[in-house]
């Protein structure tokens, strides 16, 4: 055929599935109480794995018409993997994986992979054109055991090889997958076989590069003799052969194979803690396909791909324990000095912020979290609190209306709401591509305590997406009592939060008995960043051009990869926000605002007191949140 635009780097073609981790780390699989729910699948993994070092990758194969199949596809796009050729099989159910960690040796895990969605790809799936716009295509060895999927392995190939298209395996071997063991046995890696050694041998000729580890070169050269196998996958093809050896890092073996397994380009790993050995080699492909697609040479391609190793076995999890570039090249920078990544403060600072799956810009957000000011309007008016929570329901409904009038509902919107009284906000939001925060601290607590007690406990049953908002009163003239209670609370909340992986807004305002400057946000910001706290997002008063210009220049020098600033309410006038909206104009930190009784605050006296309706509560709110969202973008 003619020649076909590269418009991609890699396809992968093989597994995707969800992998379900147990979280207990040293319990048996019988015994897991909770798991973690990631993307997995070594094809999938691949994929998102190259797809965050900077590879254009998309991924070939399908999942169910249904909520994992969902997640899959979301996963994989939220890192720009091109999903066109993800197809949604309505027949069949995505696949799914059980995984544990009980020691550095045992790993128990449990296919369910019958009939499931990722086996059913076909030839008919793809086209010669989508094959050959790919500058290298990836298979997994898994899709051979099957006469569907290896029909469909075969076919891309055989366009592949007629297009300039590399082709490269890894042997991902799992004798669970080819039927050598019991169903519920995914833990055993080897079986010698001599069906699959003949299986494989019959399609290395096909591949320019052939990946996999010591025993996987076992099963592919027939001989538990890792030279030999090595030479008799010679006389099969003449790929360029990189062996996995653990710890010890790689070889390449790029013609005959010597008598020596050092004998080939070594490069070697450094040495980490082991937690997890379950998605080091996809990670260890993914950073090999990173040198290897950008011709960066087989030595560098292997310092990629066993830094990949050596970090995704430090962690929990496959897919999202990989690295992203910055934190890789960040790695390799240092890698001799950092023999636990899991606990290198740097590495897991830039793990969290490089891999944040949206973009938040021009954030006009409602705040209506407040739980003291309301309680307090309600007993003025001499009503139950029982009509709170629907109170917030109808603020709910006035905000997603407004942002809808205003075309900002497709992530330009977000509120503040809270559990005490707007759980069923929080729930009817989430999930609509909204900003959402919620409050942890105890209304007007000083020093800071929170709400509802433990906050990891807490951060447990919170979805995800949700942003966890902490208000603190602080003040640095404080004296050390004050100061060091305040810090030694919010340098929790940062670590619960840095351990569930929700981001953090710390809200700081000064106390109103307190004497108020504005050059005091620069100098606290500065001092939480001294104690170790950078939040994902800052929310502050409105101040003069020149003090956000001081408070952004602390945030760049120490947090490049802050979210960014939004501007708090405080209840002033409708009329003052026209200033504050303008003095922050020319400051790209500040994404927004997040203001409250300015909006809701009179109409909510009067529904509460029922001098209006629901309706007129709507409608009287919606028009103060319209003006603000005027004004902040008419500034």
């Amino acid at each position: 055929m003619k020649s076909v635009e590269k418009k991609l780097d890699l396809i992968c073609l093989g597994r995707v599935a969800v992998d379900l981790y147990g979280q207990q780390i040293g319990a048996r699989l019988e015994n897991m109480g909770t798991f973690s729910k990631y993307l997995g699948g070594s094809s999938g993994n691949v994929a998102y794995g190259t797809a965050i070092q900077g590879v254009k990758s998309s991924m070939l194969a399908r999942v169910g018409d249904e909520h994992m199949g969902r997640f899959l596809k979301e996963e994989l796009e939220s890192v720009g993997v091109d999903t066109s050729h993800l197809i949604t099989d309505k027949d069949r159910l995505t696949a799914l994986v059980l995984l544990g960690i009980k020691d550095e040796d045992t790993f128990p895990l449990i296919f369910y992979r019958d009939n499931c969605a990722d086996m059913a790809i076909t030839k008919d799936d793809f086209s010669e054109e989508y094959i050959a716009s790919a500058k290298a295509l990836a298979i997994t060895g898994t899709h051979l055991s099957h006469p569907n999927t290896r029909e469909a392995v075969l076919t891309a190939l055989e366009y592949a090889g007629r297009n300039g298209v590399k082709r490269l395996l890894d042997i991902d071997y799992r004798p669970v997958l080819w039927g050598l063991t019991s169903l519920g046995d995914g833990e055993t890696r080897y079986i010698d076989s001599e069906a699959v050694t003949k299986s494989l041998q019959e399609v290395l000729h096909h591949f320019d590069v052939l990946v996999g580890t010591e025993e996987e070169f076992h099963i592919a050269g027939g001989s538990t003799d890792t030279l030999t196998a090595l030479k008799n996958v010679r006389k099969f093809s003449q790929a360029t052969l990189v062996c996995k050896r653990g710890a010890l890092g790689c070889s390449v073996f790029e013609g005959e194979i010597p008598d020596d397994l050092d004998g080939g380009l070594n490069v070697y790993g450094v040495r980490v803690a082991v937690l997890n050995v379950l998605g080091a080699g996809d990670a260890f492909m993914s950073g090999l396909i990173r040198g290897y697609i950008n011709n960066e040479g087989w030595e560098q391609s292997c310092r990629y791909a066993n830094a990949c190793g050596a970090l995704v076995v430090s962690r929990h999890g496959c897919a999202p324990a990989m690295p992203t570039k910055e934190e890789l090249d960040d790695y390799l920078s240092r890698a001799e000095s950092v023999p636990r990544p899991d606990l290198d403060e740097k590495l897991n600072h830039l793990h969290r912020v490089t891999t944040r799956k949206k973009q938040w810009d021009d954030l006009c957000i409602f705040a209506f979290d407040h739980r003291k000011q309301l309680v307090d309007m309600a007993n003025e008016c001499g009503v139950e609190l029982t009509r709170i929570p629907k109170l917030k329901t109808l603020l709910l409904k006035a905000a997603e209306q407004t942002a809808q009038q205003e075309g900002i509902s497709n992530g330009n919107a977000g509120i503040l709401a809270d559990t005490t009284f707007g759980q069923a906000a929080l729930n009817e939001i989430t999930g609509k591509n909204w900003w959402i925060g919620r409050p942890i601290e105890e209304p007007s607590s000083r020093p800071l305590s929170l709400e509802h007690g433990d906050l990891g406990t807490q951060l447990a049953s919170w979805p995800l997406e949700q942003v966890v908002k902490c208000l603190a009163f602080y003040h640095p003239t404080d004296d050390e009592a004050m100061k060091t209670a305040q810090d030694t609370k919010l340098k929790e909340v940062y670590q619960a939060c840095c351990r569930t992986g929700h981001e953090l807004l710390l809200e700081i305002i000064l106390p109103a008995e307190m004497e108020k400057q504005e050059q005091y946000y620069a100098q606290m910001l500065q001092h939480f960043y001294d104690i170790g706290i950078k939040p994902d997002w800052w929310k502050l008063p409105g101040v003069s051009e020149q003090a956000w210009k001081e408070i952004s220049q602390v945030i760049e020098q120490n947090d490049s990869y802050c979210r960014g600033i939004l501007i708090l309410g405080l209840d002033a006038p409708e009329e003052e926000f026209k200033a504050v909206f303008e003095a922050s104009k020319n400051i790209p930190l500040v994404k927004g605002f997040a203001v409250g009784r300015t909006i809701f605050g009179q109409p909510s006296k009067q529904w509460l007191a029922n001098e209006i309706n629901d309706d007129e509560l709507v409608k009287d709110v919606s028009a103060r949140y319209q003006r603000l969202i005027k004004l902040w973008k008419s500034r």
